[in-house]
């Protein structure tokens, strides 16, 4: 067993999952950008509107991706390469899972909110993601990776002037607009 570990044959297989899951960041954003608010809104719309049920029509994409991991994993029986490219899939989808159904849309029994830290600005940046109506206008495409609260909310001034929690036109309280919380 020892032999085993210390023979560094654990070594690429890991590289490969921790590189396939740092890639598919990428992946998800170009996807979510130019595939999901492009020519497949139809799925992704449904993920953008309110709805019944635990079910929605944009959970098709996360068939196609597990259906993609699950097929690199079956082509390679002798675990060289493919079916640790499938391994890093699954675990990406695994943590989209966690931290975007779960967290961000509360499509698991718990509900927590972060107060705090890197989980609360990807929290935020999603919630920003949403505030636009349709699927043209939207800021921050990643799952697991989020810009700065503060550039988020500047980009939607640009393209709307306006970002949501911006005191309106005409307010008097300097100090409400200070306050408003700008995010890590």
């Amino acid at each position: 067993m020892a032999e085993a570990f210390f023979s560094f044959s654990w070594l690429l297989p890991a590289g490969i999952v921790l590189g396939t899951v740092l890639g598919m960041e990428l992946v998800a954003y170009l996807a979510h950008r130019y595939l999901m608010h492009g020519w497949g809104w139809g799925w992704h719309k449904s993920h953008h509107e309110a709805h019944d049920g635990w079910w929605e029509r944009n959970d098709l994409y996360a068939v196609v991706f597990a259906g993609f991991s699950l097929l690199l994993m079956w082509l390679d029986p002798e675990h060289r390469g493919l079916f640790w490219l499938g391994i890093g899939m699954a675990t990406y989808g695994f943590l989209y899972f966690v931290v975007h159904d779960g967290l961000v849309h509360r499509r698991w029994p718990f509900h927590w909110v972060p107060r705090r830290g890197y989980m609360q600005r990807l929290y935020q940046a999603h919630r920003l993601h949403h505030a636009v109506e349709g699927k043209d206008g939207c800021v921050s495409f990643g799952f697991l990776y989020a810009p700065p609260v503060r550039v988020l909310r500047q980009r939607l001034r640009e393209q709307h002037g306006t970002a949501p929690g911006d005191v309106r036109a005409g307010a008097t309280d300097p100090a409400a607009e200070a306050a408003l919380p700008d995010g890590p």
